[in-house]
């Protein structure tokens, strides 16, 4: 009687474990509803752009729909929280980046999630560099001029963030540093606050995403002073480095990937992560990617939880370095 209760249990296990196999799995079980994509940007930043060009592809491969659900707010950190405290069932994802996984967890003491423990990688989207901007009509045309003027003046330096604890707060900071001035960040809640802020002249500057300047610095509402990217980006040319201006210690290049809730059964996060990458190898995705001002990636599950660590390591020590504590 044992023996047969033993085969039935081992009958019923392997029974509920081919339901979780390669296509039986994506076929039968997952994704049997629309998957949700949170971003913690409002719609037209470069995250969310990011976000919209990749779900509608990805969700053709999935044969499901994948909603983008913008959660704006304290620099991504929102988003990042409610994907953690998710059910791990593949179905609502985030839409990561370094300030609310990579830098939050050094520069906040209360943070209301953890993304080592609550969120683990499913794929790596892209690289992101920044650019330097100032307002149209600003006397600074180089970041040498920018420095000498910050230099020269007796008070702080505003330079406009998407909030603090992001990279751009982080950019402004490194700048200062380096420059040999004082700052004062603003940070704003809101990233059309920001851009208004800059193309205003309410602000000295700010550090922006080359997706989002791009199209501000053609459109003549701001001016590019140096972008952080190791090369030239062929969206702005013209525009050189700042290892080329002098100060190749202001880095703030950064990362996108798609994370989910850790506990997410690993063949839901396979075949997310396959189709993924398939997505991200179209050609006309990454055309589009690139247009944009992303530098596409298509990486493992394994290399995607790689560079969250290094990258965790490698933000903890530029926090250390500026002082910065956001509570």
């Amino acid at each position: 009687m044992q023996a047969n209760k033993r085969r039935l249990l081992a009958a019923a296990a392997a029974l509920v474990a081919g339901t979780w196999v390669g296509t039986g799995h994506a076929q039968g079980s997952y994704p049997d509803k629309p998957v949700k994509l949170v971003v913690g940007y409002a719609p037209g930043t470069a995250p969310d752009v990011l976000a919209r060009l990749v779900s509608d592809r990805l969700g053709q491969a999935l044969k499901q729909q994948v909603v983008v659900d913008n959660r704006a707010g304290a620099g991504g950190q929102i988003a990042a929280q409610t994907v953690a405290k998710s059910p791990a069932d593949g179905y609502t994802l985030l839409l990561g980046e370094a300030g609310s996984i990579s830098i939050a967890p050094a520069a906040f003491s209360k943070l209301p999630y953890d993304p080592t423990k609550e969120l683990v990688g499913v794929g790596e989207l892209c690289k992101v560099d920044f650019v330097m901007v100032v307002p149209a009509n600003s006397p600074h045309k180089t970041v040498a001029d920018f420095v000498k003027a910050a230099k020269a003046q007796a008070d702080k330096t505003n330079i406009a963030t998407f909030g603090a604890g992001t990279p751009g707060h982080f950019g402004a900071e490194l700048l200062a540093e380096a420059g040999g001035f004082k700052v004062e960040p603003v940070h704003y809640r809101a990233t059309g606050d920001a851009v208004t802020a800059i193309v205003s002249g309410d602000v000295a500057g700010s550090f922006v995403s080359t997706a989002l300047g791009a199209a501000q610095i053609k459109g003549g509402k701001m001016r590019a002073l140096a972008t952080t990217a190791p090369q030239r980006s062929p969206l702005l040319p013209d525009v050189p480095t700042f290892a080329e201006s002098g100060l190749p210690k202001v880095d703030v290049s950064t990362w996108f990937a798609v994370l989910a809730p850790a506990g997410t059964p690993a063949p839901v996060l396979d075949l997310l992560n396959k189709q993924l990458q398939a997505t991200l190898r179209l050609p006309d995705v990454q055309a589009k990617m690139v247009e944009a001002g992303f530098s596409v990636s298509a990486s493992s599950r394994a290399d995607t939880d790689k560079l969250i660590k290094s990258e965790g390591q490698r933000w903890a020590g530029l926090v250390k370095a500026t002082g910065f504590k956001g509570d």
